[in-house]
């Protein structure tokens, strides 16, 4: 895959504060990436260093292989901030403005208010929206060039349940016309249904990255116990379809790989003659993935 944006040991200090630290991650051509993690995590620095609007104290990046260019900023388009549209004028006429100040196409209305949905609110005027349509024509705004890569800072943000729906479908609708899409996010639900690679922020610092599947994979745990505890964990090592395990307070705490459940343990334990005194299945949200990624990575 092309690499769209390569982001190398980028750090950020405002006085006393680090807000990014020695930030490491690639984005590949047509991928939906999260930057994941709390308030305060460097979320919002890191994409206003990416896009030439906050200067780095140390570090570098490319945008396509190069230093970010006027060309290169023309491949890109971001909405950072709340919504800024004239109140008293309708869908259609904000867009000429915006299109006006881009230098973009005025044909390229149309399209982007289609694919927002909002083709038959156009000639509504921007106060009579709802807060998702103020947001869903933000990202028409920032479409109307046709760039290559969407950048979005928390694009969800204060709105309703039905709000929050509209803006996850056009994303996946987007990101299905080719597009690369960066997003930063707070949540964790966010991330977990539309995007394909995450990376996780603690105090500007990377504590995960990878495939969302991977990272996030909110897998199920075994819990174990039996009087035979070091021959349980020797009987495991020689399981292929156990992913990990973790001796606990006189039980073993394990995850096992796709497609295999707690039976195929209890088997195997009793082929070897070793019987469990408990066998639990404990489901696993992606608020404990996320906590134990933070936790681990931080000691």
């Amino acid at each position: 895959m092309t690499e769209i944006l390569d982001i190398n040991n980028l750090s950020k200090r405002f006085g006393s504060i680090q807000a990014v630290d020695r930030l490491s991650i690639k984005v590949e051509q047509g991928s939906i990436y999260g930057i994941l993690g709390p308030n305060g995590s460097g979320k919002t620095t890191t994409l206003g260093m990416i896009l030439d609007v906050i200067k780095p104290t140390s570090g570098s990046f490319t945008w396509f292989g190069q230093k970010i260019s006027h060309e290169s900023k023309r491949r890109i388009g971001a909405l950072l901030e709340t919504p800024n549209f004239y109140p008293y004028l309708t869908a259609r006429k904000n867009l000429q403005i915006a299109a006006d100040i881009k230098g973009a196409d005025q044909k390229s209305i149309g399209h982007v208010l289609h694919l927002v949905g909002l083709d038959q609110r156009k000639y509504t005027t921007f106060k009579g929206f709802s807060l998702g349509m103020k947001q869903r024509l933000a990202i028409a705004a920032a479409m109307l060039h046709n760039p290559e890569v969407l950048v979005l800072d928390e694009p969800t943000n204060g709105l309703d349940p039905e709000g929050i729906a509209e803006v996850r479908e056009l994303i996946l609708r987007i990101a299905a016309e080719g597009k690369t899409i960066i997003l930063a996010s707070h949540l964790l639900d966010e991330v977990e249904k539309v995007c394909t690679h995450v990376a996780v922020l603690q105090r500007g610092q990377l504590r995960a990255e990878g495939r969302v599947d991977t990272i996030l994979s909110a897998k199920d745990q075994l819990v174990i116990s039996t009087k035979d505890t070091l021959e349980a964990i020797n009987i495991l090592q020689t399981l292929p379809f156990v992913e990990s395990f973790q001796p606990e307070r006189g039980s073993i705490h394990l995850t096992l790989q796709e497609g295999y459940e707690s039976a195929d343990v209890n088997k195997a334990m009793f082929e070897a003659g070793i019987v469990l005194s408990q066998l639990v299945v404990r489901r696993k949200t992606l608020e404990a993935q996320f906590l134990e990624i933070i936790k681990s990575e931080a000691k």
